[in-house]
């Protein structure tokens, strides 16, 4: 239901969307497409978020630095920390609101490009 909700929100915002069912299908998705932004539930079949993102920073190309927000009903304390230490970039907890989402993407995404530009590669936030 939650990912029905920020599905709506992000193609009301005109911004293209690609879902995976689960983590492993998540992970083949990075390997076939080049994406902005991740946004990464922690409760998935087969294997949580928690793993996945630790396999993507795992990665030996410049797709382990996408950045990644991880969207969780999940309010255990020190989730957030967690999350961070395994390189989730930013956290949120749902339900959403809409412009909590967007300050955070947006947020998220301008860390990106002035961590990229600062590095000395010219490149740009992918």
């Amino acid at each position: 239901m939650n990912r029905r909700v920020v599905k709506e929100m992000l193609t009301a915002a005109k911004i293209e969307l690609h879902e995976a069912e689960d983590a492993l299908t998540g992970l083949r998705k990075i390997d076939e497409e080049n994406y902005d932004l991740i946004l990464m539930d922690l409760r998935m079949p087969g294997m949580d978020g928690m793993e996945a993102i630790r396999r993507i920073r795992a990665r030996e190309d410049e797709k382990s630095e996408i950045p990644i927000i991880v969207v969780t009903a999940d309010t255990a304390l020190n989730l957030r920390g967690q999350c961070l230490e395994q390189g989730a970039d930013e956290f949120l907890i749902k339900p959403v609101e809409v412009r909590g989402l967007f300050e955070t993407i947006a947020f998220t995404i301008a860390k990106h490009k002035r961590a990229r530009l600062g590095s000395g590669d010219g490149g740009e936030a992918a």
